[in-house]
């Protein structure tokens, strides 16, 4: 029968018994230094000598022996105190060497991740008011650029110069393009606040995914035509059952589709693959259009940003930059996920969702 022995304690990783060695350590070598002082100074026996020797000599010698024992840790906490000034001053990046396995070395690693945290945090309040920044300097373009336009129109209808009937038409039609161009930028942005801020309920209810992205298609199938694109489908499954809100997942498929339309080489194909795994549905969208870098792929479903122009080529209008991001806000509401793979040009995104399992 085997006896296990426990191990010894790591010292270095224990403050306190660091100290209490270096304690016992002190007061022995204190004693040392004592007892040599009292054989130079008095020949007399040892216990008449310990009585006479002055304690003054075993003082110093013990504060000396114990500060020398504990340098290591009073430089050490210096180090932290000038980490704290450091950062207390709003220097973020200075980091405290590690060097020590204690409980000052935990202290360290808290101090140094407490300034990554913080540094995170105002970085992302940045990005934020950054965003905020683009935002209005963005909706104060696509706002404008309609209404200028829907303004010129009125004003050529209203001052009637046009030199017929059809040009007056063609005013009309486009001035109620703009309009409607205008509305869906101002609906766009209420849907997000919506979204992001969870103020809104989801009419769940199961539904067969099939039915619904085949109507959406249907729906996008002539202006996909007219922009010299082909929407295939791929079935791979019948019976794909999820619990969403109907209206606001064909939303999300809307905003995907409408990206696919905008930003695929002409003539091309948009394909749309539906199938399930064990226990989560997945809709898959792919189409073939120009590279984007690592960059543009990271702000992809960034709120307000929008790819560089010249990827549409001017097929479609430009949007309010939020389509990709309401469609991820759909999706996680829904408890599911929307993520891209992007190789060579040939951009898929998927939509996953839990598979309904009654």
């Amino acid at each position: 029968m085997r006896i296990k022995i426990p191990g010894l304690i790591n010292i270095k990783k224990n403050l306190r018994l660091q100290i209490l060695l270096a304690v016992l350590l002190s007061f022995i070598l204190a004693m040392l230094v004592m007892i040599l002082f009292a054989n130079l100074l008095n020949p007399a026996p040892f216990a008449y000598q310990l009585f006479f020797v002055p304690p003054l000599s075993f003082i110093l010698s013990f504060f000396v022996f114990f500060s020398l024992l504990t340098r290591k840790i009073k430089n050490y906490m210096r180090m932290l105190a000038e980490g704290i000034m450091q950062m207390a001053e709003g220097n973020l990046r200075y980091r405290v060497p590690l060097t020590r396995q204690d409980e000052l070395g935990e202290i360290a690693n808290s101090l140094n991740h407490m300034a990554v945290q913080i540094q995170q945090s105002i970085d992302r309040e940045r990005k934020l008011e950054q965003s905020k920044i683009e935002l209005i300097t963005g909706l104060s373009h696509d706002l404008r650029t309609p209404l200028t336009s829907i303004s010129g129109y009125l004003n050529l209808i209203q001052n009637e110069a046009y030199r017929n009937e059809e040009e007056h038409k063609r005013f009309v039609e486009n001035a109620s393009q703009k309009t409607e161009q205008l509305r869906k930028l101002i609906d766009d942005l209420f849907e997000y606040t919506r979204l992001i801020n969870r103020d809104i309920q989801l009419s769940l209810r199961k539904i067969e995914w099939k039915h619904l992205a085949e109507q959406i298609i249907y729906e996008f199938e002539p202006i996909a035509n007219e922009q010299g694109l082909v929407i295939t489908k791929q079935w791979e499954a019948d019976h794909v059952i999820v619990e969403a809100d109907a209206e606001k997942l064909a939303r999300a498929m809307d905003n995907l589709l409408m990206n696919a339309l905008k930003f695929s080489l002409r003539p091309g194909e948009i394909k749309v693959r539906l199938y399930s795994t064990k226990d989560r549905a997945i809709l898959a969208m792919e189409n073939k259009g120009k590279s984007i870098s690592k960059e543009a792929e990271a702000r992809l479903f960034e709120r307000f940003y929008k790819a560089e122009p010249s990827r549409s080529e001017g097929h479609m209008p430009s949007g309010s930059g939020l389509g990709l991001s309401i469609a991820k806000n759909i999706v996680e509401l829904h408890g599911g996920s929307l993520s891209f793979e992007h190789r060579n040009g040939r951009f898929t995104f998927y939509i996953e969702l839990p598979l309904d399992s009654g």
